[in-house]
């Protein structure tokens, strides 16, 4: 693995983004687009048609060799065993004491090559972690800046991408290699808005011409360039963590409600013991979702009371767009419930919400 990476890094389209009108802003040590239009017609325009988010920034690990997928699964908290190449599967990396280092996508393309999609910010260190545990023979590639990722996502995005004829009739989480007017890619049932949708997993030099093309063909279906403010309420509408705000080192898969994710029963993965020790115990705060019941918009770190006493933190919250009232995660004392009230300390004063559980939204993923 390379050493640290450079500070402030340009997606392959920034170009095109500055064309735009984008506004930008840093995330995980890349300058990315916010916003173009504005983050509540680009989150309406996933919600009831397409949009194209470029997500380049996201990082790109390749592990190969004999034992390459038995040897990420030791490492994981996922089941790689549980789906088949061809097949994507969200999991976490995990310290000792079960703290999330890392959520990721892992793609099983055969069982001695394992393709890893784990946020900007951690590509360095997870790509690290992994080569310092591979045993000989497994190899840890770090293809962080030598591919662009668009997302295209939205109700219509099948008719946009077979409009460019690229292959569509794949179910969740699975994945497909491709070309595309001589261009190799990867086409991915995948993405982080809650709508079905799709992620392209492209060479950076050939970016910008599969950007284009995705533009073209989706202007019929309304098509909007999306900023990552967008990707983040639509995220938030869902219910999925963001890590720094949901998971960290010191919020577990178990705090999270993200026990689906990990892999009981395997013989042995990163933080097994602690995080077995953790769910048997049952202690600890657990990440609920808050409903608005006024007007008040709750932001991270902003908390959470129950008669005047402080329960928890929200962890993640914004504006819904699509309810028109405010959202959050929170972090939660295991004795507030779902269906409880409570209040959160809005600029000095107490808004009322609701502890439901997420989504807050229908989500559309599955949708044939």
């Amino acid at each position: 693995m390379s050493g640290r990476e450079e500070a402030t890094l340009h997606s392959p389209l920034h170009d095109r983004h500055v064309a735009l009108g984008a506004k930008f802003s840093e995330f995980g040590g890349w300058l990315m687009p916010l916003q173009y239009s504005g983050v509540v017609a680009e989150h309406r325009a996933v919600r009831t048609a397409v949009g194209i988010f470029d997500v380049s920034h996201l990082g790109k690990l390749r592990i190969v060799g004999e034992g390459a997928a038995d040897f990420v699964n030791t490492c994981i908290t996922n089941d790689l065993t549980r789906i088949a190449p061809g097949q994507a599967q969200y999991t976490l990396l995990c310290d000792d004491e079960g703290g999330v280092v890392d959520d990721l996508i892992s793609y099983l393309i055969a069982p001695d090559e394992v393709f890893l999609i784990p946020n900007a910010s951690n590509t360095t260190t997870v790509g690290e972690l992994l080569a310092a545990a591979a045993p000989a023979g497994v190899q840890v590639i770090n293809e962080h800046r030598d591919h662009a990722v668009l997302a295209v996502q939205g109700t219509n995005s099948d008719e946009v991408l077979a409009a460019l004829g690229l292959p569509v009739a794949m179910e969740y989480l699975s994945f497909t290699q491709a070309t595309w007017r001589g261009i190799d890619l990867i086409v991915c049932r995948t993405g982080y808005t809650g709508e079905k949708g799709y992620e392209l997993v492209v060479p950076a030099a050939d970016g910008a011409a599969v950007w284009d093309a995705v533009l073209t063909a989706g202007a019929e279906y309304d098509i909007l360039p999306c900023g990552l403010g967008a990707r983040d309420t639509l995220r938030t509408e869902m219910g999925y963590p963001l890590h720094g705000h949901d998971l960290s080192r010191e919020i577990t898969p178990v705090m999270a409600n993200l026990g689906w994710a990990v892999g009981w029963n395997k013989d042995t993965f990163w933080g097994a013991t602690a995080l077995r020790e953790q769910r048997q115990a049952k202690a600890g705060r657990l990440l609920r979702g808050l409903k608005a019941k006024g007007r008040g918009i709750p932001r991270p770190g902003m908390a959470v009371q129950v008669d005047g006493a402080e329960v928890g933190t929200i962890t993640s919250g914004t504006f819904s767009p699509t309810l028109s009232v405010g959202v959050a995660l929170a972090l939660l004392d295991r004795t507030v419930t779902v269906g409880a009230e409570v209040d959160v300390v809005v600029r000095d004063r107490l808004e009322p919400f609701e502890v439901v559980k997420p989504p807050f939204v229908e989500p559309g993923v599955r949708d044939a």
